[in-house]
């Protein structure tokens, strides 16, 4: 996955947040856990963004950034802005 690839999923993911954050409470799908999805796409988000700044981190010192992995949700879930 290069660069461009990780930014198409992040600017999915933000379009799946925004329609998920403004879908009118209580017209929820039976079979679709509104809060749990929200959950997961802010948990994958944050792993986009990590690895990402793990790939640009790679290259500037002279590293592959195809060496970058995705790390664990309960690992960049902690980290400060």
């Amino acid at each position: 996955m290069n660069d461009q690839d990780i930014l198409a999923r992040i600017q999915s993911l933000v379009d799946e947040e925004h329609e998920l954050r403004g879908a009118p409470p209580g017209n929820d799908d039976p079979g679709r856990d509104r809060k749990g999805r929200l959950k997961r796409v802010e948990e994958e988000l944050d792993q986009c963004w990590d690895l990402l700044r793990q790939r640009r981190a790679k290259q500037d010192a002279g590293e592959s950034p195809q060496e970058a992995e995705a790390r664990p949700v309960d690992q960049v879930e902690g980290y400060r802005q």
